[in-house]
C-alpha cells in the first residue's frame, strides 16, 4: 500500500513569453556571482490567465560555485480587462556545462536538455482576478537569446 496520497494535479495556466534585456554584474558576493536582468514587455496567454506583460520588471539572479542559478523574477501582467496582476516567481537553473555555456552564448538549447523550474505566486487587487491571490504555480522555463518561455501550470 502507498503512504502517500495522490499527488496534485498539474493544470495549464498560462504560457508567458518575456523579452528580457543584457545581463547586469553586480560582481562576486559571499555566496556567488549577483547580477540581473532587466525584463521588457511580453505576452501570457492561456486558459487562466492571459494578458500583456509590463515593461520594468527584473530578474535577480546568483550564479553559484556549483553552477547552479538561483532565480527570483518579479514582474506584472495586464490582463486584457486593464487588472494588474503581480507575479513573483523563484527558481532555479542549471545542466551540464557545455550546454550552460551554449545558453550563455545565446544559442539555440532544447529546454528538455537543461532543468529550469519556478515556483510562481500572484497577488492583485482586481475583483476578478482575486481568486489568483490563492494560487501556486510551477513552470517549466526555456531561455533564449532575448526571450524566455515559461508553460506555467497550477497547483490543483
Amino acid at each position: 500500500m502507498n503512504p502517500f496520497p495522490p499527488a496534485p494535479a498539474l493544470l495549464p495556466m498560462t504560457q508567458i513569453r518575456c523579452e528580457v534585456g543584457a545581463l547586469a554584474s553586480l560582481g562576486s558576493a559571499p555566496a556567488g556571482e549577483r547580477r540581473y536582468v532587466p525584463l521588457g514587455g511580453g505576452t501570457a496567454r492561456g486558459p487562466e490567465l492571459d494578458g500583456e506583460l509590463v515593461e520594468g520588471g527584473v530578474d535577480w539572479q546568483l550564479a553559484r560555485s556549483d553552477g547552479v542559478l538561483e532565480i527570483a523574477a518579479h514582474y506584472v501582467i495586464r490582463t486584457h480587462d486593464g487588472a494588474l496582476v503581480e507575479v513573483r516567481s523563484d527558481g532555479l537553473r542549471h545542466g551540464p556545462d557545455a550546454v550552460m555555456a551554449r545558453l550563455a552564448r545565446g544559442e539555440q538549447v532544447p529546454r528538455d536538455a537543461y532543468f529550469f523550474r519556478t515556483l510562481m505566486r500572484f497577488t492583485t487587487g482586481a475583483p476578478a482576478w482575486a481568486h489568483l491571490n490563492k494560487v501556486m504555480a510551477i513552470a517549466v522555463g526555456q531561455r533564449e537569446a532575448r526571450v524566455v518561455l515559461l508553460d506555467v501550470y497550477r497547483l490543483a
